[in-house]
Parts: structure tokens; sequence; C-alpha cells
């Protein structure tokens, strides 16, 4: 590892002399990778020259538990003591920060949100789901665009996909896709009791039109009339649009916009992300197949989280972590969640993880 510090140091110096050569500041291409990567390298240098540092401050405390005088022997004793336990907290910071970093997580998400078993209360909390997403996106400062909406009922929905746009999107929601579970008196229930209803929960990285070619005869291409609420233009020009990919057999519709382009556009973005999606789930089974392991995937074959409102709380069954502040959690107040789940997940890949390259050292011209 320390080898490996090392050489993430010298490209770290070597970037910054580049930024600082005219030549490099004039190539708004070349300087903006240049940038990017001596962001993401500052972090790591940073706590490699505090671990530098410690390593100093350990050989002069050592050297001083040869002195003669107690007092002075005791001092390095405790010294080098609270050294060694800061020098493996930071060893563990530097291992993670050297692990690979996930090439998704700086991406735009598909959030798509599905009412599950319940009925009509499933559709609330859909609902309820989708605000949560929508202000926690609004305190990071993410931008929220629905792509596709199905309501049910009074103030729930059936479906809603959104894509939500900022800077590390992915990284901070990719641990919430599962079954989330809702314990709670519906407001019809005559008799206090208690119901159970489940909703479903995707986080899709948006996949780049570069990173995955569809060909255009693999797509069936259905448009026909908006169906919902009326307004002008709804149900009476074919402006819905459906899509099937025929070899995957996955179906979009898109019906929100008037212009039938706009929802075909939509439509695209959703239909990409799925099959990215889709291709990613079959690598992940081959692996978990050969290895019987898969770490931080996200699976949401299973219950991942319950929402109890008669108890104000809040679990979430994967790590075990439960809190009983249910009303600001659907405000958006879920960092405490999100930030739990990233340590436990990153520390279940050092635990499986091989020692590998660090992707941290790419050239440029």
């Amino acid at each position: 590892m320390f080898g490996k510090l090392k050489g993430v140091e010298e490209r770290f110096l070597e970037l910054e002399r580049r930024l600082s050569n005219p030549g490099t500041v004039q190539n708004r291409e070349i300087y903006q990778k240049c940038v990017r990567e001596h962001s993401e390298l500052s972090p790591v240098v940073e706590a490699f020259r505090v671990y530098q540092q410690i390593l100093r401050d350990m050989d002069d405390s050592t050297q001083l538990l040869e002195d003669p005088d107690p007092a002075i022997k005791n001092l390095a004793r405790t010294e080098v003591e609270a050294l060694s336990r800061k020098k493996k907290e930071l060893e563990l910071n530097l291992r993670k920060l050297l692990m690979p970093r996930d090439p998704n997580d700086e991406k735009n998400v598909l959030l798509e949100i599905r009412a599950g078993t319940g009925g009509d209360e499933a559709g609330l909390f859909a609902a309820d789901l989708y605000k949560m997403y929508s202000r926690y996106a609004e305190n990071r400062g993410w931008k929220v665009e629905i792509m596709s909406l199905h309501p049910a009922g009074v103030g729930g929905v059936k479906e809603v996909i959104a894509m939500v746009q900022g800077r590390g999107v992915y990284s901070r929601l990719k641990y919430e896709s599962g079954i989330h579970r809702v314990q709670r008196v519906p407001t019809t229930e005559t008799q206090g009791r208690i119901h159970t209803s489940a909703v479903t929960v995707a986080v899709l990285p948006e996949a780049e039109e570069i990173e995955l070619h569809i060909d255009p005869s693999e797509l069936k291409v259905d448009v026909y009339r908006s169906t919902g609420p009326g307004g002008q233009h709804v149900n009476t020009t074919d402006s819905a649009v459906r899509i099937t990919h025929l070899p995957t057999g996955l179906v979009v519709t898109c019906q929100d916009e008037k212009s039938q382009l706009k929802n075909k556009v939509k439509a695209m973005k959703v239909l990409r992300s799925r099959l990215l999606d889709h291709m990613v789930q079959e690598q992940q089974t081959k692996r978990s197949q050969e290895r019987k392991i898969q770490v931080g995937t996200g699976d949401r074959s299973g219950r991942i989280r319950t929402y109890n409102f008669p108890q104000g709380r809040v679990t979430d069954h994967r790590i075990g972590l439960t809190l009983y502040r249910l009303e600001s959690i659907l405000q958006g107040d879920i960092d405490a969640i999100i930030d739990e789940l990233i340590t436990f997940y990153q520390s279940q890949a050092l635990q499986n993880a091989e020692p590998a390259k660090s992707s941290r050292t790419a050239d440029y011209p």
C-alpha cells in the first residue's frame, strides 16, 4: 500500500505542475481532466501526508522510550499508544480511498418507484417516498425531472419515474433499491388496525448513448393517444409513445409531454438506463454464481426497510439500523441512513477485495 500511495503522491505533484503550465490551461479538455483528477487525488494525498507525519512522530516518541527519566518514558509511552491508534484509523481510511471507484458514482440516476402489495395504501406510500427523495434531492441541490407518472386513487401513484441530476447522485442513492415496507393505520380503516403495504424502489444509473448502442432495428415503436386527466391536446393527438426492445422484451411508455418527439426522447432515456441495468444485473448474477458473494449491489429481491408509523420508527434491515424519527426522514432527512449504508458496504468490499491497481492513474498527452 505504501508504494501505491507514493505513486499517487507523485501523480498529484505532476498534475499540479501541469495545471500551472499555460499550455495546459489553454487546452480546455485536458485542463478539465487534470482538474478532475487532481480533485479526486487530493483527499488521498492529504491523508497520506498526515499518515507520514504520524510515522515520523512515532519514531521520535519511540526513541524517548529509552530515556532514563521515568516521567519522560511514561509520556512517550502514552504518545506512542495514541499515535498507534491514529495510525490504524488512517490506514483503514487510506485503504478505502485507494479502492477502485464505482464508475457510476458520479452519474445521474433514474429513480423508479412503484406501488406493490397493499392497494391504495401502497399507492399513497409510493407518493410519500417520491416526496421524501425529492426533498432530499432539493436539500443537496439536485434537479428532479418526472419522466413518467401514473396516478392512483386520491394522492397516490401506481408508478413514478424521475431523472435525478446532480453531483454524485448515484453514489448516494444506489443502496435505496429494494422493497420498502410501511406499517400504519390507513385513513379508511375504521377499527384502527395497522396495515402493511410495500413499495419497490429502483435506482438506475443514467446510461449515456456512447456507453450503450441500441440497434434501431431491434426497437418496436408504437404511438397512441394519451390517457388520463384532460387538458389541451390530451386524448386528441397520438402523442403517447411505447417502445419495445425486442431482444429483451423491455417495454417503456411515456405520455406526459404534449409532443410525440419529447415523449420518445424521454422513453429512450428510460430504456437505455434499463438496458444498462439489465446488463449489469446479468453480470452480477454470473459473478455471484462464481463467488457466491455479491457486495454492495443494493439487491432489490427482498425487504430492505420498514417505516412503522405507530412507533415513529424506521429500520433498515440490511444493517440493523433503527431510528425513531420517522417524520424528519419522510421530509428528506435520510443522510444518516445513507452514510451508514455506505460505511457498511465499503467495509464489506474491503474484506472481500483483492489487491488491485489504482484506477486513478490516467495520463493525458
